[in-house]
């Protein structure tokens, strides 16, 4: 496995860019998981109050690059450089090759291929670079959108996982699907 890498990574693709969250993301952060379908069908807080933007930003973020245990990025439009998403990966602490990958879109920004471009930059990054053997990718039973990325990423589907999720307090069932790094090109 490569080194375990601790400073904040800076992606880029055709379209975006993606980096580590900064303070000047805050507000963008917190008008974003104003929508109820990230809520919905993520574990950010409902209702999300703005202390959750400054956490996201300034300890959960700064704290897992650190660490190395959960790296964020947000993702932005190379253009006009507007917040189109977030992406992560949350290290298995019980299987240090294993990660976990996960996303949410900014609402206006979603059927653009966007979080696709930026989950395949993340994957690789995972795969290539940190030298990952596997990520998963787990949602709550019925986020089409979300399994759709995965697919279109190259993630392997591999069953429901029963009463697993947890979100707020209530356990959900879980799609659960695989990308190694021997499906790479």
């Amino acid at each position: 496995m490569a080194e375990i890498r601790t400073e904040p990574v800076i992606l880029t693709t055709e379209r975006l860019v993606l980096r580590a969250p900064r303070e000047s993301d805050i507000d963008a952060v917190f008008a974003a998981c104003q929508d109820p379908e990230i809520q919905r069908w993520t574990v950010v807080p409902s209702p999300y109050r703005r202390a959750d933007a400054e956490f996201f930003v300034r300890d959960l973020a700064t704290d897992g690059w650190r660490t190395g245990a959960n790296r964020i990025w947000c993702v932005f439009e190379r253009g006009s450089g507007a917040l189109v998403g977030s992406q992560a990966l949350v290290r298995r602490e019980n299987d240090p090759g294993c990660a976990e990958i996960g996303w949410w879109a900014a609402k206006e920004f979603r059927g653009r291929g966007y979080t696709t471009e930026a989950a395949r930059a993340v994957s690789r990054f995972g795969l290539r670079e940190l030298g990952l053997r596997r990520l998963e990718w787990l949602a709550y039973v019925g986020n089409a959108g979300s399994r759709a990325v995965a697919e279109r990423v190259g993630y392997r589907f591999e069953g429901t996982l029963r009463s697993y999720a947890e979100q707020r307090g209530v356990f959900h069932d879980a799609w659960v699907a695989s990308l190694l790094a021997s499906d790479q090109d």
